[in-house]
């Protein structure tokens, strides 16, 4: 069984985004998370609101950003991931389906954080398995928020979805 507890990892140089490669630092303890979206902006949006530490009883982050599915599926793979912020609004392969797949795919998933691109989808996230959603356009405060409830284990509030 896979341990979601923070992993080790040195920051990239003024940063806060590890790349692939880098260094652990022992002495550290951090939050692996990977953060998917095929727009660099929304992944900068997500780092500015987040910043370094969702919170400070939450652990430092070490962000991993992925652009493509196949390569979130691949760190999913990897493991040592403490949080998923996906992009529901994603081009092509958004984080709506990629979340439904990673739920079932995979065993022992860290939570899933789903940006949305209103409050209404709620339903779809919930579908998705979510842990998480916050909406467009990000505010700094809700996404830190979310992010650091997620870290300590708090589902957010995720509707469960209905069937006619």
């Amino acid at each position: 069984m896979t341990s979601h507890l923070p992993q080790p990892a040195a920051d990239a140089p003024g940063t806060g985004v590890v790349e692939r490669g880098s260094a652990p630092a022992p002495s550290a303890a951090r939050a692996r998370v990977v953060l998917y979206s095929d727009d660099v902006e929304t992944r900068a949006a997500v780092r500015r609101a987040v910043g370094r530490r969702a919170s400070r009883d939450t652990p430092f982050i070490e962000w991993v950003e992925v652009a493509t599915p196949a390569t979130l599926l691949t760190e999913v793979a990897a493991g040592g991931n403490a949080l998923l912020v996906l992009d529901g609004e994603a081009a092509k392969v958004g984080g709506f389906g990629l979340a439904r797949e990673v739920k079932e795919r995979f065993f022992d998933v860290p939570p899933v954080l789903l940006l949305v691109a209103r409050p209404q989808d709620a339903w779809i996230a919930a579908w998705s398995q979510a842990d998480g959603i916050v909406p467009f356009p990000l505010r700094p405060a809700a996404v830190a928020d979310t992010v650091a409830a997620l870290l300590r284990g708090v589902p957010s509030d995720v509707p469960t979805p209905t069937h006619p």
